[in-house]
């Protein structure tokens, strides 16, 4: 099988953004709990992000479920690999789609919906997990701060997408 230098190129590329993400997501680990269970800022999601409006999707659901993986390994947390599956499952979902519709100048909007579906995939698969809908009563304030972190991550890869040409 022939690879052309294009091939290599796009491959590097994915490559330095899987580890941009991974190591935004260690230094996250490091970060002192938010006072809320379960909340975190999402910095990994500025590379999600950026790679939703500058690779393919091909490229950026590759590019999630190697960060998805290795971060479960990283962390040490396989266990929850189901919830952030399926939140991530959803938010790249509807990012991809939304992005058709959301101009570069908004990929903060964009960001704030991703973080909305992956809120709501994760009490999703908290629901399916445990077999209960009492969890659901927590989506509310998930969504909230959710939202909040959502604005910061999208501003994040607004800047990025802006300063960095799509294809490096």
């Amino acid at each position: 099988m022939q690879h052309n230098g294009r091939d290599l190129h796009r491959l590097t590329r994915l490559s330095l953004l899987t580890a941009a993400a991974l190591i935004l997501f260690v230094i996250e680990l490091r970060l002192p709990d938010i006072a809320i269970p379960g909340v975190k800022l999402g910095l990994a999601n500025i590379i999600t992000v950026y790679a939703v409006f500058s690779c393919t999707a091909g490229e950026t659901c590759l590019l999630v479920a190697v960060r998805l993986l290795l971060g479960a390994m990283f962390a040490g947390n396989v266990s929850t690999l189901l919830y952030s599956a399926a939140g991530a499952a959803l938010c790249l979902l509807g990012m991809l789609f939304v992005r058709h519709f959301v101009p570069e100048t908004y990929i903060w909007l964009c960001s704030i919906f991703g973080a909305m579906l992956h809120n709501t995939g994760q009490m999703a698969a908290a629901v399916l997990l445990m077999r209960t809908s009492a969890v659901l009563s927590y989506l509310p304030l998930l969504l909230i701060a959710g939202s909040i972190a959502g604005l910061l991550t999208g501003l994040c890869a607004q800047a990025i997408v802006k300063r960095f040409p799509k294809k490096l």
